[in-house]
């Protein structure tokens, strides 16, 4: 699902920003796009990646060309610090080879952290209130939820998807 999310943020701001570079993206076939893509380093493809989500946003919302780059930075703030927020959980374990105990403390992480991304989350709406009608934050936030649940619905379990539950 990843790859499939990478490559229509790719082509989507392809297509709605070719000032990056001199390449006339609509062109392009997909493996030239990828050749270019590869060849970029590290940084630069993040540095693109996060352009093109941004280009999604900003047209999906129909943001005022005057609070694009205030509401750009207010959203990538947002995006780092409820990413720093779930680095706070690992989530990389088997809860059939943990004690009660270990379950138990565990279980009261997962709800203190689900707990500060939904304060974050607050914070941001009502930052981005002050440059975007509420309707639009509720919008990007419905968005989000909806991207959120295609990727959880791709993504492959490991041990869990085998399971019947």
């Amino acid at each position: 699902m990843k790859k499939i999310l990478f490559t229509l943020l790719i082509i989507y701001g392809f297509g709605l920003n070719a000032q990056r570079t001199d390449y006339d993206w609509k062109k392009m076939d997909p493996k030239q796009r990828k050749e270019v893509i590869n060849s970029l380093s590290p940084e630069e493809r993040k540095a693109l990646l996060t352009k093109f989500r941004n280009n999604m946003v900003m047209d999906n919302l129909d943001i005022d060309p005057g609070d694009k780059e205030e509401f750009t930075d207010i959203y990538n703030e947002y995006l780092e610090s409820q990413k720093q927020i779930k680095n706070q959980f690992n989530s990389n374990f088997n809860p059939d080879n943990l004690s009660d105990e270990e379950a138990k403390a565990k279980l009261q992480q997962s709800f203190e952290v689900g707990q500060k991304l939904l304060d974050n989350r607050k914070k941001y709406a009502d930052k981005m209130q002050q440059v975007i009608p509420c309707q639009k934050v509720l919008k990007l936030f419905q968005t989000e939820g909806m991207m959120r649940e295609k990727v959880n619905e791709r993504k492959p379990r490991g041990n869990n998807a085998t399971r019947q539950r």
